[in-house]
């Protein structure tokens, strides 16, 4: 199983990053983080890279459950998607694919949130 799930979309990258957030907050996600990864790598070690955000998207009723379930699931949270623009110009938007909490976690009590997850993520990706 791949461990996420990706979308290309025909827009460009600030469009891409409008589109992702908006999208998540239909389905319940705030951003409590925002990461430029171009910009922090031109800081941090003046290199180049292309276009790449990572915004951390929460879900608090469904972060409760999952804590309440697991209490080791912090290491998972905030659930982080990505903006890219790719070597070759494509935009896309991914996600760590939701199906995989159950097997990584060896947690079964976790399936319904899993499972809603998977859910709203779908929407979400399927609205961009």
């Amino acid at each position: 199983m791949q461990f996420y799930l990706t979308k290309p979309v025909d827009c460009d990258f600030d469009t891409a990053v409008e589109r992702a957030t908006a999208a998540l907050k239909d389905q319940g996600f705030g951003i409590l983080t925002e990461i430029d990864v171009k910009a922090t790598l031109k800081t941090k070690l003046d290199a180049e890279f292309r276009p790449y955000k990572i915004l951390g998207a929460c879900n608090p009723p469904l972060a409760q459950r999952a804590l309440e379930a697991e209490p080791y699931i912090g290491a998972l949270l905030p659930c982080n998607v990505f903006i890219q623009q790719r070597e070759d110009g494509q935009v896309e938007v991914g996600v760590m694919n939701p199906a995989t909490l159950v097997p990584i976690t060896g947690n079964s009590a976790l399936q319904s949130v899993q499972d809603e997850v998977t859910q709203r993520i779908a929407a979400m990706l399927a609205a961009l």
